[in-house]
């Protein structure tokens, strides 16, 4: 990952966390129900995740207990806007976004001292069946400040008004309590504690749980995809739910999804992008082997790709170039299908969004189409940077090379 890191496409916008601050983290995990962490410095991202705590704990979803119920931690106001590196659910940094929208200034206060712990209440205590997914409607977001800070607050109101009171500004006990408050928890009179519990609707959406469940619930009928063949197998089962339910290697799901206005594709548009160029090269690098020259140059170099495009075998090269095939196929007859010229998985790395799709949603099927058919490095990239980084590992150094510079060409 080293050159990744070089490059700061790999968890570069993470906040350094020591001193104080480690302390206030650490309240925040028992609070929770957590351990300690037992590291004097380490980073977080936006919703207060930290890559250094979960390797320490082996544990990537430490925040969380259990699949149902995910928390977040808020120790200071540069986590705004900040990326969720590891997020539970696609809308994990949506939710993020209104948390700092609706209380922005009092984190801001309220992180000088103090630290505010995060519970997404789902209103599932916890998962039992694959369906259970449809349960998400509102995510309650509830917040915890540490050292009970707004009651502490109370009680040196309440203080001060019996210090009003008759005679009792003589008082050397309330005195010793109004000082013992203030030395603890400073002067809170003018600070504003209160957080409301705030509420977030729930759309379409992905979540880890189940091993991993698109949730399709804003189009024609509600549509559940899992990525998990055991739960996928135990879902099929339901027959009280309303709802169509896919593995997401089956076929047929993206028929359904072009049934439903969902996803599109236009072969003879497609082939005039860089996209289009990024997935054949990429195509044609997994299928390069002891190449004489560095698969960086291979790619970049159209002589050069040329070249080794004409050392495969002819079925490999039949498959890296089944769309311009089928095209010019076209031109002179209709009776080709596409599934006589262009390979599958190749074909489904061809579609898109349907365009009538709000950006949320597009997002979230631009991830659904990268885990089906992962051939685009850039879009991967964007969209499940788990899933890039786990293929990342597995390239050849000079892949791994052409890869950051595509990245950072289309940033």
């Amino acid at each position: 990952m080293q050159k990744l890191k070089q490059a700061n496409l790999y968890r570069s916008e993470l906040i350094p966390i020591s001193g104080k601050l480690v302390e206030r983290y650490n309240q925040c995990l028992k609070k929770l129900g957590f351990t300690e962490t037992k590291l004097a410095k380490f980073s977080i991202d936006g919703i207060g995740w930290s890559p250094e705590i979960a390797e320490e704990k082996k544990d990537q979803n430490y925040l969380s207990n259990g699949e149902s119920n995910p928390h977040g931690i808020i120790i200071s106001p540069l986590q705004n806007n900040k990326p969720v590196y590891l997020p539970n659910h696609t809308f994990d940094r949506d939710m993020m976004q209104q948390v700092f929208k609706s209380y922005g200034d009092k984190i801001n206060d309220i992180t000088r001292d103090s630290a505010i712990c995060l519970d997404f209440d789902q209103r599932i205590d916890a998962f039992y069946e694959p369906l259970d997914v449809l349960k998400y409607n509102v995510i309650h977001i509830n917040f915890h400040l540490m050292n009970n800070l707004y009651h502490q607050q109370q009680e040196q109101f309440a203080l001060i008004e019996k210090f009003k009171q008759g005679h009792n500004f003589i008082d050397e006990d309330l005195h010793d309590q109004l000082l013992s408050s203030a030395k603890t928890y400073g002067d809170l009179r003018q600070r504003n504690l209160e957080i409301p519990g705030i509420d977030f609707k729930v759309s379409s959406f992905y979540t880890k749980a189940f091993g991993g469940v698109y949730v399709l619930r804003d189009f024609i009928s509600p549509i559940l995809v899992y990525e998990d063949m055991k739960w996928y197998k135990e879902a099929i089962k339901d027959t009280i739910h309303d709802v169509l339910i896919f593995h997401i290697s089956q076929p047929e799901l993206l028929e359904k999804l072009r049934d439903h206005i969902i996803i599109a594709y236009d072969l003879e548009e497609i082939v005039k992008t860089k996209r289009y160029e990024r997935i054949k090269k990429y195509e044609l690098a997994s299928h390069l082997k002891d190449t004489h020259h560095p698969i960086r140059d291979i790619l970049n170099d159209p002589l050069l790709f040329k070249s080794y495009l004409n050392k495969v075998d002819i079925d490999t090269r039949k498959k890296i170039m089944g769309v311009e095939r089928y095209l010019e196929k076209l031109e002179v007859s209709n009776q080709y299908k596409i599934s006589d010229i262009i390979d599958e998985d190749l074909f489904d790395a061809m579609h898109e969004p349907h365009s009538s799709l709000h950006p949320k949603h597009q997002d979230l099927i631009w991830k659904l189409l990268v885990n089906i058919s992962p051939k685009d490095v850039l879009f991967l990239y964007w969209y499940d940077k788990e899933e890039f980084y786990r293929l990342y590992e597995t390239w050849d150094s000079s892949l791994q090379d052409w890869v950051i510079e595509t990245i950072r060409n289309n940033i």
